[in-house]
């Protein structure tokens, strides 16, 4: 049981279920708000533009069921508009994203080969050597 709840614990600590779970409640709020515009504002709009035409009340029965068709059309807009701009959200973090990807890497330098090095260093001895043998002279 206690290695249940370690693997539990591990699993909710994981970036990617944080980030899940802020994107579901950001998510959720920017649907009322979209809801909220459309209900608000342009189907009342689009009402006025028809001459009058209240969505929200429109709907027709077929016998005793009544079918709210006003509110379908609410709710296909919503949809919508909240598919236009998670689109337009999406696009643009692709459009960073590829931009951050084109950037020329600042490469460093590739480490010095061992056999470069230890000829390096040999020069380096000969040319001590040469120089202790002049001041001898």
């Amino acid at each position: 049981m206690k290695k249940f709840f370690a693997e539990f614990k591990e699993f909710i600590s994981r970036g990617n279920v944080v980030d899940l779970a802020v994107g579901m409640i950001i998510g959720s709020a920017f649907t009322a708000i979209v809801k909220s515009l459309v209900e608000n504002i342009v189907t009342p709009l689009i009402g006025v533009l028809l001459g009058g035409l209240d969505f929200s009340g429109l709907n027709f029965t077929i016998g005793n069921a009544v079918i709210e068709i006003g509110l379908f059309v609410n709710a296909v807009i919503t949809f919508l508009l909240t598919a236009l701009v998670l689109f337009c959200v999406v696009k643009t973090m692709n459009r960073f994203k590829r931009k951050k990807e084109e950037e020329p890497k600042k490469e460093e330098p590739a480490p010095t080969p061992e056999d470069i090095l230890l000829l390096q260093e040999i020069r380096d001895l000969l040319k001590e050597q040469q120089s202790q043998a002049k001041q001898k002279q």
